[in-house]
């Protein structure tokens, strides 16, 4: 009978090794931003986040993930060193939220609770992308240190949405610590489908063809030391999209269906 029962454990484990198993667990890390403010900086991580993530492991390669991240981002101009944006004295923070559905690829074979000798290894790195969703709010402080939400602003007269598309991509490292429980470490970047993350995009507005939403306007569009803030002036880089970053470790759990028992 043990014979027996070892025997259909060990079918069953062949099985799950190609099978299906769910995945969860909870992550920590910083969050960075590259756009307008700080343009050249994919390496500034500036604020703590966390998350967690419910993860579909299809074999010891291929995974599918949903993910979700709290963190925050800021930069200010005065921390810059160009001369251009020391003068421009922007500065903006803003707390981020973000939604994804990710596929990852295991360049080495990886499932936990797998019997040894079917080939999956303890670690292996990866790579990943997919899509995502991301909410952000722009705010700055005025000269009394008071917090100012930018968006009602509409500092460049455009009436920019607070939620955005993103892609995700980026690589990590998989460990297994100890049966089902595992440490991952990532780094992955967010192309957003917006400029505004920060609220600059483009040129300081017109008050004449597009007149300020208040008075509040005008005083936070233009913050430049010499008040060089001329309507058409570029207030921007240009560049159609900002970029947010993150970079966690998460403790994850695998959960497989089929134990056998010890004797």
């Amino acid at each position: 009978m043990r014979r027996l029962i070892l025997f259909i454990c060990f079918i069953s484990q062949s099985f799950v090794s190609f099978s299906q198993t769910w995945e969860a667990g909870v992550s920590a890390g910083v969050s960075g931003y590259m756009g307008d403010i700080s343009p050249i900086r994919p390496y500034t991580f500036t604020d703590l986040l966390v998350g967690g993530q419910i993860k579909r492991n299809f074999n010891g390669y291929w995974a599918a993930k949903v993910g979700f991240m709290h963190g925050k981002i800021r930069a200010y101009d005065g921390t810059s060193s160009n001369a251009y944006q020391i003068d421009r004295n922007l500065h903006f923070r803003s707390a981020l939220n973000e939604l994804s559905l990710q596929v990852e690829f295991n360049l080495f074979k990886f499932l936990p609770g797998e019997l040894p000798g079917f080939g999956s290894r303890r670690f292996s790195p990866y790579l990943f992308t997919g899509a995502a969703a991301v909410s952000f709010n722009p705010v700055t402080d005025d000269d009394s240190g008071n917090e100012i939400e930018l968006q009602p602003l509409q500092t460049e007269s455009v009436d920019y949405n607070k939620y955005a598309l993103s892609v995700p991509y980026g690589a990590g490292v998989k460990y297994n610590l100890k049966g089902n429980w595992n440490i991952i470490g990532e780094i992955g970047y967010r192309t957003a489908f917006t400029d505004y993350l920060d609220d600059v995009s483009g040129r300081y507005p017109d008050p004449v063809l597009n007149p300020p939403v208040n008075t509040s306007t005008l005083l936070f569009s233009d913050r430049s030391l010499s008040q060089s803030g001329l309507p058409g002036v570029q207030r921007g880089d240009f560049r159609p999209r900002d970029t947010y970053m993150f970079t966690a470790i998460s403790l994850t759990y695998t959960f497989v269906s089929i134990k056998c028992p010890t004797f």
